[in-house]
């Protein structure tokens, strides 16, 4: 009987359901962006300067501990509420995900293989581009897939601050008593981090 009911919510109000599911996807879309961008760069310089990588996924990692809610609240008096403030937090809390994989990846390619390269004449980026990301694609690959099904996580927290998405269901549920909308949230909210996982390991699988 309550799984009936729960449907007949779904269907009633699929449109609503749609919307803050689109709104949760673009969140998710525009902080990987900024995300890989950010820690591409970060990542690069460290190559060049490898005391620069330990110094940022220490910093990050002790970033990446504080509440998001702490930090939206910080940003807010700045940013204003919506999904900017939403975006620079994520965004923030990627890094330590990213640049922790994206670091040791590379850096854990046996040394002999880049002396090698080196040797034949290559630079810091070519042997960066030919053959450091070659090699640690897994470890690179997987810092996406945690950073991605992590943002999805946090984004959901992201609707208190006005940023939209699937949390806007979840937490006027909870607002309003109403079982429906928390079930519905909830479930398109691990629904979506399950379907991006997958789709990650499928296109590691393809590698």
């Amino acid at each position: 009987m309550g799984g009936t009911v729960v449907i007949e919510y779904l269907l009633k109000h699929y449109d609503d359901l749609l919307i803050a599911l689109w709104e949760h996807i673009q969140l998710l879309a525009l902080t990987l962006f900024f995300s890989l961008l950010i820690a591409g760069a970060l990542t690069v310089a460290s190559i060049y300067m490898p005391k620069l990588g330990e110094i940022l996924i220490q910093i990050f990692s002790v970033l990446y501990s504080v509440p998001s809610i702490a930090l939206f609240a910080i940003l807010i008096p700045v940013t204003g509420l919506g999904r900017t403030t939403a975006v620079i937090v994520l965004t923030a809390y990627n890094q330590y995900l990213l640049l922790r994989n994206f670091i040791s990846g590379l850096f854990g390619v046996d040394p002999a293989v880049t002396e090698a390269a080196s040797g034949l004449g290559m630079s810091k980026m070519q042997v960066l581009l030919k053959i450091r990301i070659p090699l640690a694609k897994k470890a690179l690959f997987t810092g996406i897939q945690l950073a991605a099904v992590s943002t999805i996580g946090i984004g959901t927290i992201a609707s208190m601050i006005h940023a939209g998405g699937l949390g806007t269901i979840l937490f006027d549920g909870l607002r309003t008593l109403n079982v429906y909308k928390i079930v519905a949230g909830s479930v398109l909210s691990a629904g979506l981090a399950l379907l991006v996982d997958g789709i990650f390991k499928c296109l590691e699988k393809k590698q």
